[in-house]
């Protein structure tokens, strides 16, 4: 059984996220302050279907506006999976920027290899570092000074992943350079529920997050509402695999967390 929960948990990383609409304003709207080079890279065409099938439950240009990617940066992703947001963190950083895109073993031999290597290959990913480690110890010592990093709708899967979260948030505090952005998005569980969630509903809980994240030295900047749907009742499992129709309509919190310097 841990298995098929860990499957469907990686169904996110594979590239079937649930979308979250945001429930006072559309996800355009929130992001209109966006350079229009941001929505220019989402309809970029050389972009699959496959990715495109994703980006209304994704909102790929919200989040690299919230997360401040622009040329020339070097960012990571944390479990890159087959790197559908890593692509889009590419396009943003350009040809003078570059992306270190990090797996661990267990999501590479599961899930993820073939269609990594086959995103890796396309033209557009030329800049993309591959990296191949533990979330415990996400980068190698030449990984450093960087920009942004990111974590899309994995944090709460370090829990099956047996990784020491203190160390990854302590590793991520020591890759960026002052001022640098750790941008964690996740799916809401209950207030309270700490990681109870992250295996059966595939949630985890925003405060803990919080907590773990600014224990390591990381300050709160700002919030988004994009992915935020205060009418999720959040006790179902939000997966893609096991949500049917209500799939998309899970409650999400978008943190930017920053570096002091």
């Amino acid at each position: 059984m841990r298995y098929a929960l860990t499957a469907a948990s990686f169904l996110v990383l594979a590239g079937c996220s649930h979308s979250t609409p945001a429930p006072s304003s559309s996800p355009t709207s929130q992001s209109q302050g966006a350079p229009v080079s941001m929505q220019a890279l989402v309809e970029a065409p050389d972009r699959t279907e496959a990715d495109r099938a994703l980006d209304a439950g994704r909102h790929p240009a919200a989040l690299l506006e919230f997360a401040g990617v622009r040329p020339g940066m070097k960012v990571a992703e944390l479990m890159a999976g087959t790197g559908y947001t890593t692509e889009f963190l590419v396009r943003a950083v350009g040809p003078t920027g570059k992306v270190y895109g990090e797996n661990p073993k267990v999501v590479l031999e599961r899930f993820a290899e073939k269609r990594w290597q086959e995103r890796l290959a396309r033209p557009v990913n030329q800049g993309v570092v591959r990296v191949d480690r533990e979330l415990d110890s996400p980068f190698p010592p030449e990984v450093n000074n960087l920009d942004v990093v990111v974590s899309n709708i994995i944090y709460h899967d370090t829990t099956w992943l047996n990784v020491d979260r203190a160390k990854m948030n302590a590793a991520v505090f020591q890759a960026l350079k002052p001022g640098g952005v750790y941008l964690v998005l996740d799916s809401s569980a209950k207030p309270g529920t700490g990681i109870a969630d992250t295996e059966t509903l595939h949630r985890i809980d925003e405060k803990l997050v919080r907590d773990e994240v600014e224990a390591a030295g990381f300050k709160l900047q700002e919030e988004s509402n994009v992915w935020r749907n205060p009418q999720d009742t959040r006790d179902w499992n939000s997966s893609p695999g096991a949500a049917g129709e209500r799939r998309g309509t899970s409650d999400r919190f978008a943190l930017k967390f920053v570096k002091p310097g």
